[in-house]
């Protein structure tokens, strides 16, 4: 096996896909943690919806470097996500179930409708569950998400205060002079940029358990947040890095190989934790 991989390593493209990968998991598994205690993953489910329906329109348009598309689209639906979950007609899941079925039911339909494909089963199916889209970037397509992989964790570490304050209390943060809504869309916004960086990764529909998954298994074994966060981050990234090398060398889909992985390490970590007590 390591002769394998070490045949593959000799390709650009999976050097690209293994940088990418990681970079990815650290930003999802970074907020994956706040987005947890304040009880805000089914935002990031409703987001990669989102990103699918506006990544349809950028196929149906025939828009080259659909990222820079998909994203401004997906950032503004996160702003007006968070809008409209504080309207007292349309309230927090229904806001999300509202936004985020009906972009993946427009996305499906215009694909259909105008489908510029051969093999719309496969396209679908990449994008939704993200096959090998992850070892066919392109050379600025790993410069764009190096960049903002890094502007994430800058901002994390930058903001890393606040986003506590936030995390636990909003009342407290609000009474100390923090501006709760600038940060909540602060949150929103950086979900948004990760949703569209981890697509290629893991597809749409599994986005989410890419930024649950670590989290909820450092919270079996520690309490502090900051020790979460950085285990969070540790088995992150070693998760996407294994699901990826076993998904090279078996010919498994990378991003079921990497969910696969990070349900495996969650098992192991409750176990841990009921032999611990």
């Amino acid at each position: 096996m390591i002769g394998t991989i070490a045949q593959y390593m000799q390709f650009p493209f999976v050097r690209y896909a293994l940088v990418v990968g990681t970079l990815i998991a650290l930003c999802s598994s970074l907020m994956g943690v706040t987005l947890v205690l304040k009880r805000f993953s089914f935002i990031g489910d409703g987001l990669s919806h989102v990103a699918f329906g506006a990544m349809a329109i950028a196929g149906v348009l025939r828009i080259k470097g659909d990222m820079l598309f998909v994203m401004p689209a997906t950032v503004l639906c996160a702003v007006l996500l968070l809008r409209t979950g504080k309207n007292a007609k349309v309230r927090g899941d229904a806001a999300v179930a509202m936004i985020s079925v009906g972009a993946l039911a427009v996305g499906y339909l215009l694909l259909n409708l105008f489908s510029t494909s051969s093999n719309l089963s496969g396209d679908v199916c990449a994008t939704l569950f993200g096959s090998t889209s992850i070892l066919t970037l392109t050379k600025t397509e790993v410069w764009l998400s190096a960049g903002l992989s890094v502007a994430v964790v800058a901002l994390f570490i930058l903001f890393y205060n606040k986003l506590f304050a936030v995390t636990f209390d909003e009342d407290f943060a609000r009474a100390v002079g923090t501006r709760v809504d600038a940060c909540n869309l602060l949150i929103a916004v950086v979900i948004a940029v990760i949703i569209v960086l981890a697509m290629n990764l893991v597809g749409s529909l599994l986005i989410s358990a890419l930024i649950i998954f670590p989290a909820l298994s450092a919270m079996r074994l520690f309490r502090s947040f900051r020790a979460v966060t950085v285990c969070s981050a540790v088995l992150s990234v070693l998760c996407a890095l294994t699901g990826m090398l076993v998904s090279i060398v078996g010919g498994t889909p990378v991003g079921s190989t990497i969910v696969a992985v990070d349900i495996a390490v969650y098992v192991a970590f409750v176990i841990i934790e009921k032999i611990r007590r």
